[in-house]
């Protein structure tokens, strides 16, 4: 028997976090006074846990959501880190633990903490790398899984930097620089991070299209970039580890922010193993985050025309959107002529890869979108008793689902 899936709703603002099951709704567990980091999002770790990072409490939160459930503690585990969380990453076995710092509320960077963290062993450690907005990847040996590194992919100017796990966990106390053992250059406008753990290989996405690189015979080797095909370019990306193919979204379109509303988007689809890559037109507007389900790739549109659903094929040989699911407006919704960016309210959206429904927010109202994608029926609404605004952040979680194959927070 299949375990249905939970859902984990998330108001960064509030510093709510509420736990419900699917489909229902009923609540099950709650967190007061933790303001769970948007940027990092989730990272799903094996046996169904997740960790986050309490933007204020400079904490890393690992959550066990069924212990909940079954009347446990949500919080199973808090480790000090550095802050503002920029991106949160993990080995394959997600043992090691990664976590970047970035600009924050702050409008240039400031912070150049990397933490390291090792669940088994307990250990917690702080070093210096370089100011800015990094990504961040750790990379396990395929051959020895005890050598892992830690990949960081900076901008302006554009490299991957390679550190020696080993090398991290030694340094001293008082937060000392930690010098790279190799770089390799990238172009300045880096945005967007994954790794395949079966090949030992990372990915950068910037506006030449998603770069690679592989481990091999102890060093990082820069590999074929991998084109967009499109109009734009990807600021996300994500790995599908059931199907094996790497996401992104290409926005293309006016460099202005306030004509966001004129902005292209494609969906970009690369098979890891086929080497083929595919684009599906998803219409004008603002688009950026995706979630997978069983069988579909989940994506929320943003336009002045009305927001909706998307939900792509992911698993046909050329991705095409199947399904156009209508969302109710929100109050103070980007508009047209202003950035859609500050203060206005926007959409999160989760899906477990071992089960076939789709949440998406309303940001502002404190609700939550909940449809099947499988099933095609009406999407049910849930009042989660927190305001979501900026969309707040959403993670679904299935028992045994997979969903730590990609080792990125999401």
């Amino acid at each position: 028997m299949t375990t249905a899936p939970l859902l984990l709703v998330s108001d960064q603002i509030a510093g709510r976090a509420r736990l419900l099951t699917v489909p229902d709704g009923t609540p099950v567990a709650s967190l007061e006074g933790r303001h769970l980091a948007e940027h990092p999002g989730f990272l799903a770790l094996p046996g169904g846990r997740v960790a986050c990072v309490d933007d204020r409490a400079g904490e890393l939160l690992v959550l066990d959501p069924f212990g909940a459930r079954d009347g446990g503690p949500l919080v199973e585990r808090r480790l000090p880190v550095a802050t503002p969380a920029e991106q949160l990453a993990a080995d394959p076995a997600g043992r090691r633990l990664a976590l970047t710092t970035g600009l924050g509320d702050n409008t240039e960077p400031w912070s150049e903490l990397l933490t390291v963290l090792d669940l088994v062993d307990g250990d917690c450690v702080r070093v210096r790398t370089r100011p800015g907005e990094p990504g961040v990847t750790v990379l396990a040996d395929p051959a020895d899984g005890e050598n892992a590194w830690v990949v960081l992919r900076h901008r302006e100017p554009g490299a991957l930097t390679v550190h020696r796990w080993s090398e991290l966990l030694d340094a001293t106390p008082g937060c000392p620089p930690a010098a790279a053992h190799q770089s390799l250059p990238l172009p300045p406008d880096g945005h967007g991070d994954a790794q395949d753990p079966l090949t030992g290989r990372v990915f950068a996405a910037t506006s030449q299209g998603v770069h690679r690189a592989r481990r091999r015979d102890g060093v990082l080797v820069a590999e074929e970039t991998l084109p967009w095909r499109a109009p734009g370019r990807g600021y996300f990306l994500r790995l599908d580890p059931h199907r094996r193919t790497l996401w992104s979204c290409l926005r293309g379109g006016p460099a202005e922010p306030q004509r966001w509303s004129e902005w292209t988007n494609h969906a970009w689809r690369h098979e890891l193993d086929g080497h083929r890559t595919e684009v599906c037109d998803l219409g004008p507007g603002l688009v950026f985050r995706m979630a997978f389900t069983a069988r579909h790739a989940a994506f929320t549109r943003i336009h002045p025309d009305g927001d909706e659903l998307l939900l792509l094929d992911a698993e046909s040989t050329s991705p095409e959107v199947v399904r156009r699911v209508p969302l109710a407006p929100m109050d103070g919704a980007p508009r047209g002529g202003r950035s859609p960016w500050e203060g206005v309210q926007r959409r999160a959206v989760a899906a477990s890869p071992g089960a076939g429904w789709v949440a998406a927010s309303r940001g502002g109202h404190g609700q939550v979108v909940l449809l099947d994608a499988d099933g095609g029926g009406d999407p049910r609404v849930l009042d989660v008793g927190t305001p979501l605004d900026h969309g707040g952040r959403l993670v679904m979680i299935g028992a045994g689902d997979g969903a730590e194959g990609d080792a990125n927070g999401r």
